[in-house]
């Protein structure tokens, strides 16, 4: 079959010939993959630098972490593989698969999940958001974020914030369901007054957040209570696109009814992890079908990975590999 392999650690993805997979458990089933999606952690992987690679003996690879294609019997799932997916054909635990609706197409299905896992498995799961309430979205002009602008929105909150970079990017989010918008380009103390004229406007009770650094800093120091009792803020890092570490005042902790958690593969139990499969896609996929929620995407043919893979994709689209 033709795939698109990793031949020597950090080297480009080939469009190759690979040996067929074969199904040597019971509970496997073989999928004739027709589309899978590029994230930052197929890249990662791909070129020897995550964590869960870096110290791994390299081997030919097929790039892919997920994507969607069709059974045997003819029937359309989206699946994970730790065997990669960027190929004709795949294998997967019958467990890692979910039904796709017959009238969702096959790109929006395979870029949709990664984006729901990176928003709606922290609203949901971790800071457990409730109807009426108000988000903070710090960073949310990626894909991502843009998914998780309409999530929070389909979960029922009051109002959402969101932060970004972008103006145009960010001005867009109005569209998706954002009721303010706040540049990270303003100077640091308006950045932080206008986070806490928000906050005494109206408390912002969840903070779901993709940066991390110095962003995260100025929000919880806005946060920061004086003294009174304060309103409960949970704060959900998923992300850490401008670093991995900050610096955290104690006062902080102990001025403000602050609870701090993540959201990633490491933190989720085998419960919250099933309900993604057997609830949270599922759904997603259907409001997907109804335009509730929109995904952007950027597509290519299978061949076709070997010229496009260090190219730059425009901002908050989603590549998808189409086989």
């Amino acid at each position: 079959m033709k795939a698109a392999v990793v031949f020597q650690k950090g080297q480009i993805p080939q469009y190759a010939d690979f040996p067929d997979p074969e199904l040597n458990q019971e509970n496997q089933s073989m999928i004739w993959v027709k589309a899978a999606s590029i994230k930052h952690l197929d890249r990662a992987r791909a070129g020897g630098t995550h964590y869960s690679t870096e110290n791994q003996k390299h081997e030919p690879t097929i790039i892919g972490s997920d994507g969607v294609g069709v059974l045997e019997d003819g029937r359309k799932v989206y699946f994970f593989s730790k065997k990669g997916t960027v190929a004709e054909k795949a294998i997967a635990d019958q467990k890692m698969i979910v039904p796709v609706p017959d009238e969702l197409d096959m790109a929006t299905a395979a870029a949709l999940p990664n984006a729901v896992m990176g928003s709606a498995m922290g609203l949901k799961c971790k800071a457990k958001l409730q109807p009426g309430e108000t988000v903070l979205i710090n960073g949310a002009t990626g894909v991502t974020g843009k998914v998780a602008v309409q999530i929070a929105k389909l979960y029922g909150a009051k109002r959402i914030i969101v932060t970004g970079r972008n103006e145009e990017a960010l001005q867009s989010l109005y569209e998706m369901g954002a009721d303010e918008v706040i540049s990270l380009q303003k100077k640091d103390e308006e950045f932080r007054q206008r986070i806490k004229d928000i906050h005494q406007e109206t408390p912002i009770d969840v903070v779901l957040d993709y940066l991390w650094g110095h962003s995260v800093e100025m929000i919880l120091s806005s946060l920061k209570g004086e003294g009174n009792f304060s309103h409960r803020t949970r704060l959900v890092s998923v992300g850490g696109m401008s670093g991995d570490t900050i610096q955290l005042s104690s006062q902080i902790l102990r001025g403000t009814d602050l609870h701090i958690s993540g959201s990633g593969l490491g933190s989720w139990t085998p419960e919250e992890f099933k309900m993604l499969l057997t609830e949270i896609i599922p759904e997603m996929f259907q409001a997907a079908v109804q335009n509730k929620v929109k995904i952007e995407t950027e597509t290519i043919a299978l061949k076709e990975i070997e010229t496009i893979w260090k190219n730059e994709i425009q901002n908050g689209k989603r590549l998808v590999v189409l086989i």
